[in-house]
């Protein structure tokens, strides 16, 4: 009887060790990988960061190519409810300012879908996003405001904008000057790293940003 319970204590121990933590990334054609080769994405590269570290982490690549915050908050429960996150990389909004949609209504989805991802236990990450001022130069920077603030009063971790990296540079891009290369995926990565470690590191032996 005692070696059975024994038994039984090392295994639940052991499976506890090797729980693995899940990452889920909600967002659009940016994160999706929208004219890349499989494994070409900052998420597949973020995949294998993590497996090169040895990290118990699954990835979840829940991204949707052309996206708008109000698309995302409707289906969010759903993914929420099936991978049950630990960490949620929320990175929504630029299809609603290519399209010049309601600032407002844009940060009131986001900021539910913030809501229901800690509801359900998870930490969020926000990317934030620029836009060219083709709709005027108070519209751009309201809607950059718009995730600043948003990351101030919910107190999440939250990248500024994560092209900031590569923006500048029209080299950076597809043919089509909206959706990053495959070049500038690492670096891409690399400007979220800091901020996603520390959630996972509390937890998990993640090395630092390189």
């Amino acid at each position: 009887m005692v070696v059975v319970m024994t038994a039984a204590v090392l295994f639940a121990s052991s499976s506890l060790a090797y729980a693995q933590s899940s990452v889920l990334v909600f967002g659009d054609s940016l994160s999706a990988g929208y004219g890349l080769a499989r494994g070409e994405g900052w998420v597949a590269l973020l995949r294998e960061r993590l497996e090169a570290s040895d990290a118990a982490v699954k990835v979840v690549n829940a991204s949707v190519s052309g996206e708008t915050s109000a698309g995302g908050r409707g289906r969010l429960d759903a993914a929420l409810a099936r991978h049950d996150p630990d960490v949620v990389i929320l990175e929504l909004g630029a299809n609603d300012g290519l399209r010049a949609l309601p600032i407002a209504k844009m940060k009131t989805n986001l900021a539910a879908m913030i809501d229901a991802s800690r509801e359900s236990g998870a930490e969020v990450l926000l990317l934030g996003m620029r836009i060219p001022s083709n709709y005027g130069k108070r519209y751009a920077e309201d809607f950059h405001q718009a995730f600043v603030s948003l990351a101030e009063e919910t107190d999440i971790a939250f990248v500024p904008f994560f092209l900031a990296p590569i923006a500048t540079d029209r080299s950076n891009f597809q043919d089509d000057g909206v959706h990053p290369n495959a070049d500038a995926q690492p670096a891409m990565l690399d400007e979220i790293w800091p901020e996603l470690a520390p959630l996972l590191s509390a937890d998990l032996d993640v090395p630092a940003a390189p």
